[in-house]
């Protein structure tokens, strides 16, 4: 795996780390949807995480992790406040998505 390759999958997974820590074990949705603090937190790391992505589709365009670009489009969206995400748009991107992102990118850096 070519070294620029490696260090996007790198800072992935420590968006992927860093949103993990901040949600916490309990994934209270309550929580996060009362605290803005942790939401801006979160949507921070869904968007260098997404440019992160979209560096990785430039470089490796057939890479194999599900919904590359979708990550990328939320990212857009994050960024660039065309269309308003919903705390429970987010949510759901955290708690059922992410899990499985982190697991393909974690094989990935294993090969």
């Amino acid at each position: 795996m070519v070294l620029e390759v490696k260090k996007l999958i790198q800072d992935i997974i420590i968006c992927l780390e860093n949103i993990e820590n901040y949600i916490g074990e309990n994934k209270v949705f309550t929580e996060y949807s009362d605290n803005f603090l942790l939401q801006d937190a979160v949507e921070r790391n869904l968007i260098t995480l997404g440019e992160a992505m979209n560096l990785l589709l430039k470089k490796e365009p057939e890479i194999p992790i599900s919904n590359a670009r979708r990550i990328v489009d939320t990212r857009n969206r994050l960024t660039h406040g065309c269309d308003e995400i919903e705390v429970t748009q987010i949510w759901n991107i955290v708690i059922n998505h992410l899990p499985l992102l982190k697991t393909e990118v974690e094989k990935l850096l294993e090969n």
